[in-house]
């Protein structure tokens, strides 16, 4: 009888825990998003510092919840040219993604982070590349500090897309620069920390990582002139209820807009909006079988800003070029742009101001047979700014013009 026993309260037991997670409702789902992890490989950083960042975001990666209808990693490089170790969509396993970050190896070349946050922008979190739309963006930088071309302007823009960024500095790093290039507040997204207690940090940083994957209320991202997109938390099932979203002009009368969606949905793009205009959004979960509170949001959109477009690089001489751009013609008027210039190999940069009324300018000083990262910079009115990239080179020198050789006059001789 004792087995018999033994048997029917192991059953009771299994029947009454089904029973009470069923009257809590639906069991939590793991975390959807993309993870970038964006490694500083060039010569700045030393053989020993490589080694001891690989493992640490090993160690990271492991305390994930990697997977199918979870999370997914991408590793990209640091170097002269950002280097993909692999894509989004390459491994489906934590132990497949420590096995390729185990075997990463350093690229050496220069520190363009800047590039690798453009490359990463326009390619690497794009659905091609194993990126999924509608679930949130991490973006774990790794680096010593130090970058040979500017990080701002690619960075704000990540950020504008909706991408979280957390910057972990091994201790080089400019506070006020690192600061102004994490996501906000900085300190839950910035870490200073030598190279060899990176560990320590593991496990605040895996909490912060999976706080930003699995939003705990409605938030707003990829904000533009006309568009953005809501997130929101897994609220319902698909069998359990649905939404509707409300979206209100906060500025005076206008039409309610309204949107119903299943209860497995987690995200909503709305667009046609005015620019530089507040609406109300109202999330409704409607349920016969929890009782959910609506959430609230107020979204401004961005104003009308383009930036500048078409840089063009001419007169090049050793010493010195000229950049043109064609101007932004938005609806809203820079106020003026900013010219920055660095050498790509490392090294002072150099910013020359230019008035809203001109498109182009002539940077002097420069050094022969060096390529340079230009970066041109619309600033509006709003504080807002819209930056272009392009790559320039000096010519290593003039051509000497040396005095011909005179003709040789061949001479015989006499039989």
């Amino acid at each position: 009888m004792l087995p018999w026993t033994a048997l029917s309260l192991a059953l009771s037991l299994r029947l009454a825990l089904a029973r009470s997670g069923a009257e809590r409702g639906p069991l939590a789902s793991a975390p959807q998003g993309d993870l970038l992890l964006l490694l500083d490989s060039s010569a700045s950083v030393s053989h020993y510092e490589f080694s001891r960042v690989r493992e640490f975001v090993g160690q990271l990666v492991a305390l994930l919840p990697l997977g199918p209808g979870a999370l997914r990693a991408s590793l990209v490089h640091v170097g002269s040219r950002p280097h993909t170790e692999f894509p989004f969509n390459q491994h489906n396993s934590s132990q497949a993604v420590q096995d390729a970050i185990r075997a990463a190896a350093q690229r050496m070349g220069d520190t363009n982070t800047g590039l690798a946050l453009a490359y990463a922008r326009e390619q690497l979190f794009a659905e091609a590349m194993g990126a999924r739309p509608g679930v949130p963006k991490v973006l774990v930088w790794v680096t010593d500090g130090a970058s040979s071309d500017p990080v701002g302007p690619p960075m704000q823009e990540l950020k504008d897309q909706g991408v979280t960024v957390f910057i972990v500095s091994t201790g080089r790093g400019n506070l006020l620069e690192l600061s102004a290039a994490a996501s906000a507040p900085a300190q839950k997204h910035l870490h200073f920390v030598d190279v060899d207690d990176l560990h320590i940090i593991a496990q605040e940083l895996r909490g912060s990582i999976l706080d930003a994957m699995q939003p705990q209320q409605l938030y707003a991202s990829e904000v533009t002139s006309n568009s953005f997109r809501l997130a929101w938390p897994p609220l319902l099932t698909s069998d359990s209820g649905y939404y509707v979203l409300e979206l209100v002009p906060s500025a005076g009368p206008g039409a309610t807009r309204r949107q119903q969606l299943p209860g497995n949905a987690t995200d909503w793009t709305w667009a046609g909006l005015d620019p530089d205009s507040e609406y109300d959004v109202v999330l409704l979960p409607e349920s016969n079988v929890h009782l959910l509170k609506p959430q609230h949001l107020r979204v401004r959109t961005l104003p009308d800003e383009a930036g500048p477009e078409r840089i063009v690089i001419s007169h090049a001489r050793p010493h010195s070029l000229r950049v043109s751009w064609a101007p932004a013609l938005g609806p809203v008027a820079a106020l003026g742009y900013h010219v920055q210039l660095g050498p790509l190999s490392g090294g002072a940069a150099q910013r020359v101001d230019v008035p809203a009324g001109r498109n182009s300018t002539t940077l002097q000083g420069l050094t022969p047979g060096t390529a340079y990262l230009v970066t041109v910079t619309a600033a509006f009115p709003s504080g807002h700014e819209r930056a272009l990239s392009a790559k320039a080179c000096t010519p290593v020198g003039e051509r000497s013009r040396a005095p011909r050789p005179a003709p040789r006059v061949a001479v015989g001789r006499g039989g």
